[in-house]
């Protein structure tokens, strides 16, 4: 075989050199590839766990939180009922120690719409002659309500006591000591707002002493007063037993 040339030497010699750095620059190029492949697998993995745990670090957190939140709003609910009952118990307070006070020294008050000052034992007198009428013991009632005003003609309480007097009068079939008491809180206080109401037991009063003229005249006088009232109701039925 005869020998090649020194210049086809050369060039089988490039060539091959070429080829080899062909090869091995695919072979490097690969295992470049798959080694990036692999690292950012292992990237996102990492990448994952940190961030699996960081939710579960924040969700712990904010379980916590709330936790602490269920607690706080717990210890508001209870200070809040706490100072509920302190100002229940601090108003019960000072309502009890004005009453005590009520029994010892003179107070200016104001009792639908009549003011006037409030003597010391005044108001326990005027209700325990209420709470004798309340309970049916009409007779301690009535005695209660007349020694009351005679005893404070002045007090804010005196047309109440009137009021519930005849009442408490007519109630124990006293008619004309009903019709006189109640015909005194009428002059004395002709705009109370219990003039209707009054007027209407006073006819009463006066129907069943048999004096139908004066019930007539009462109830007529109601109804022409205070026509919008449920005393002008009352007195138009009464109105008819007067005939």
């Amino acid at each position: 075989m005869k020998q090649l040339s020194h210049s086809a030497k050369q060039t089988l010699s490039r060539a091959f050199c070429l080829s080899a750095a062909v090869i091995f620059l695919g072979t490097s190029n690969s295992a470049w590839a798959l080694f990036s492949d692999d690292e950012a697998r292992k990237a996102i993995l990492e990448l994952r766990k940190s961030l699996a745990t960081t939710q579960l670090e924040l969700q712990g957190q904010i379980d916590k939180l709330k936790a602490e939140n269920t607690v706080l709003r717990g210890k508001i609910e209870e200070l809040e009922k706490q100072g509920e009952d302190i100002s229940t118990s601090q108003k019960t307070y000072y309502q009890d120690l004005d009453s005590r006070l009520g029994n010892f020294e003179p107070r200016s008050i104001t009792i639908e719409g009549v003011s006037g000052t409030v003597q010391p034992g005044e108001k326990k007198a005027y209700d325990d002659a209420l709470k004798a009428f309340q309970t049916g013991n009409l007779k301690k009632a009535s005695e209660g309500f007349s020694a009351f005003a005679s005893k404070y003609p002045q007090s804010p309480y005196l047309p109440l006591a009137l009021y519930w007097g005849g009442n408490s009068k007519y109630a124990s079939k006293d008619y004309v000591g009903a019709i006189n008491q109640l015909q005194s809180l009428i002059k004395k206080y002709p705009n109370h707002p219990r003039i209707p109401s009054a007027m209407v037991t006073l006819g009463n009063s006066q129907l069943e002493s048999g004096n139908k003229v004066a019930a007539k005249k009462t109830f007529s006088e109601i109804i022409a007063k205070y026509p919008d009232t449920e005393a002008a109701k009352d007195a138009q039925q009464l109105i008819a037993a007067t005939k």
